[in-house]
């Protein structure tokens, strides 16, 4: 690569000042005409910072699935269809992540030399966490079962409300229109 000569100041805005070396040399050059803030992460659309929306800042967490508030049917079956979500969704990914970190371990040598010592050992490690993929989808399993037998349980609470709500409405004519 041609010797470049070290470019003489930082404009404000990031860029550089153009000499004939930088412009010989690298032809045309980034420098945008306007000023990046890279520190404004801090704050949400609402402008409240980053501690205070609960998901980020020391001591909170952040969770998958909404409050466990249980006041209708409508937000059990929304609590259950998450939980069966993300229990499906991490159940694939750590299955998938069992299948690489087993790949990734049978392919360290055996310290022993041992034939298929090194797949052996790989295996007994991602044992357990296939074990924990198998636990996950379980868990989405009883979240779908779970309002399966809220809906069974419940039936004639549900269906007396359900049946109160949607009361056939009579059309309605209206005389003065004509």
């Amino acid at each position: 690569m041609a010797n470049v000569a070290a470019a003489p100041t930082a404009g404000a805005n990031g860029s550089q000042a153009k000499n004939a070396t930088n412009t010989k040399n690298f032809g045309a050059s980034f420098a945008p005409g306007f000023t990046i803030n890279v520190n404004a992460g801090n704050k949400t659309n609402t402008g409240a910072p980053a501690s205070n929306r609960g998901g980020g800042g020391a001591g909170s967490s952040q969770s998958l699935l909404p409050p466990p508030e249980f006041g209708s049917p409508a937000q059990v079956r929304n609590y259950c269809n998450t939980l069966r979500a993300a229990g499906v969704t991490l159940s694939i990914e750590v299955a998938m992540a069992a299948e690489i970190l087993n790949g990734v371990l049978a392919a360290v040598p055996d310290p022993e030399g041992r034939l298929g010592g090194s797949r052996a050992r790989a295996r007994k490690v991602t044992r357990k966490m296939q074990k924990s993929a198998d636990a996950l989808r379980d868990a989405a399993k009883n979240a779908a079962a779970c309002y399966s037998t809220f809906q069974q349980q419940y039936e004639e609470e549900i269906n007396r409300v359900r049946h109160r709500a949607r009361k056939p409405q009579q059309p309605v004519i209206n005389w003065a229109q004509q």
